[in-house]
């Protein structure tokens, strides 16, 4: 079981125990117990708090499973638009670290001619035609 699950469940358990024990009265040891008649209305409250308990752990597996559901959904379409976020990282981090830098490197560039441009400082004027 999940993390998560194994959270809910605990969580759960505390509840229930707080409520289960506020309903135990306090006998004082000068009382003695009476006998009593077979009481219906404690055997209706143990099978209440029985379902109670067990509606609870259903609902808190039908919980996991939808997270984990989701979970997976979301996984999958990250991996379907890895190569996209990958390149709009890439982009972005170059146009907050370097285009200051190619900006720079442009003003040296204008006085060249394109036969005497570098591979490098080609890309770096197509680069800056691209982005501004």
């Amino acid at each position: 079981m999940s993390s998560i699950g194994q959270s809910i469940l605990m969580a759960l358990t505390v509840t229930v125990n707080k409520y289960a024990s506020s309903n135990v009265q306090a006998v004082h040891r000068s009382e003695r117990k009476r006998p009593t008649s077979t009481n219906t209305n404690s055997t209706s409250t143990d099978i209440a708090r029985r379902g109670l308990l067990l509606s609870t752990v259903l609902a808190a597996t039908q919980i996991t499973d939808s997270r984990t559901e989701l979970l997976q959904k979301y996984l999958k379409k990250s991996d379907e638009n890895k190569t996209k976020n990958d390149k709009e990282r890439l982009d972005s981090y170059y146009k907050r670290n370097y285009k200051d830098y190619f900006e720079f490197v442009e003003g040296s560039l204008k006085g060249k001619e394109g036969q005497q441009l570098t591979e490098s400082e080609k890309g770096i004027l197509d680069w800056l035609k691209s982005n501004k």
